[in-house]
């Protein structure tokens, strides 16, 4: 049985799908972390880790793999997010 793959935006190293964080800029255009990995829109990876995840944030990597400008504001709640579903 193959194992599906995908590629962190910030490290660019192929994993296995349920081992990255999924982030979905969604139809009517928010973005946010998709932990169930079903949520509809477009999707992009990032590994699970501190340091992927602050590299896509300040280099704005989501903007190139969506094609359009994201805030500030969205990069900074998508942190957020993130470090507060790491603590549970």
């Amino acid at each position: 049985m193959k194992i599906p793959t995908r590629t962190c935006v910030a490290c660019r190293k192929p994993q296995p799908k349920k081992e990255l964080l999924r982030v979905v800029k969604t139809p009517e255009g928010d973005v946010k972390l998709d932990f169930s990995g079903r949520a509809h829109g477009r999707g992009a990876y990032v590994c699970n880790s501190d340091v992927c995840i602050q590299t896509a944030v300040k280099k704005k990597l989501f903007n190139r793999e969506f094609k359009s400008s994201i805030d500030a504001e969205t990069y900074n709640r998508l942190l957020e997010e993130y470090c507060g579903h790491k603590q549970d």
